[in-house]
């Protein structure tokens, strides 16, 4: 391993790439990304970098996302399989008869979104800035998508604020269920419950902290206490074992796991960058709507920002 890891940083030097890499990711690649986070930290990243290449270890719409940020750059995906299941449950059409049902109302889509999608709403978010996107929007009622559960979360922090939904999921977060919550505190009562806003929301209303992969991340590494229950994708918690390894992190059930996510490894990204293969591109007219609806969050994300 050690040896892939030395020809990739290599490679990266003499094709002055760069790696982006989600923190659902296999562990491993840890160990040749230049920015490792969620997806709000990764926009950022590629939206501020000189790299000529930008190879994403994530999922098939971050790829876009950092195409549509930098169309100049030739943007990587070590593996074309690596989709989002959430992502696929709107389509074009499908958002426009979710459009046409609620007419007039702003639209907000989860950066967990095709560009195609992204190109017809008005403004993208994250796990991480969703409460303060809405809330920017200063409306009454709101369009969210594709991720139910994460909109009715919205729409619990804010009052008087109607988010309406469209019924999409994220599989990998809906196998978390409130007796596993109960459970785990049977048998740890000293651990709080960490989740991610994609739980049901018969789960966010029970756990200790309910924030993005970076909230949770930050709010264990912050807390007094020793020993957490993690109640998102193991990727996380493997994570914060290695980071902080004086405490103790609970994977809620061994089965969140994100299999999507999973799909790379070291030799996956090696082989993408040496023959720079998998390059996504998007067309260039919808790569121009969907840049407004990201550049919009980003501009609300950096507002007052620390």
């Amino acid at each position: 391993m050690n040896e892939l890891i030395e020809k990739i940083s290599k490679l990266k030097k003499e094709k002055n790439a760069v790696i982006l890499a989600h923190c659902y990711q296999n562990i491993e690649i840890d160990e040749v990304a230049d920015y490792v986070g969620d997806s709000l930290y990764l926009s950022q990243m590629a939206a501020k970098t000189d790299a000529e290449i930008i190879l994403f270890a994530g999922v098939y719409f971050m790829a876009q996302t950092a195409k549509i940020l930098c169309p100049d750059k030739k943007v990587l995906l070590p593996r074309l399989e690596s989709g989002c299941r959430m992502a696929d449950m709107i389509t074009l059409n499908q958002l426009r008869e979710f459009k046409s049902k609620n007419p007039d109302i702003p639209t907000v889509c989860y950066i967990n979104s095709t560009a195609e999608v992204k190109s017809e709403c008005d403004i993208c978010c994250t796990s991480s800035n969703a409460i303060r996107i809405v809330d920017s929007l200063k409306s009454e009622k709101v369009l969210f998508l594709p991720d139910t559960y994460l909109g009715k979360w919205v729409e619990s922090k804010l009052n008087g604020v109607n988010v309406i939904t469209y019924p999409g999921f994220c599989p990998t977060h809906l196998q978390i269920r409130p007796e596993d919550i109960i459970n785990a505190r049977n048998k740890y009562p000293d651990a709080p419950v960490l989740a991610h806003p994609e739980c049901h929301q018969s789960v966010t209303s029970i756990a200790d902290y309910v924030g993005s992969t970076t909230g949770i991340m930050k709010y264990a590494a912050e807390s007094d206490k020793k020993q957490f229950v993690i109640a998102t994708e193991k990727g996380v918690v493997e994570r914060l074992q290695r980071d902080y390894p004086e405490k103790e992190f609970i994977l809620i059930k061994e089965s969140i796991i994100c299999p999507n996510m999973k799909w790379h490894n070291l030799t996956d990204i090696y082989n993408a960058l040496e023959k720079e293969e998998h390059e996504i591109n998007v067309d260039k007219e919808i790569a121009s709507k969907a840049l407004r609806c990201i550049d919009r969050m980003l501009d609300v994300s950096s507002v007052g920002a620390k």
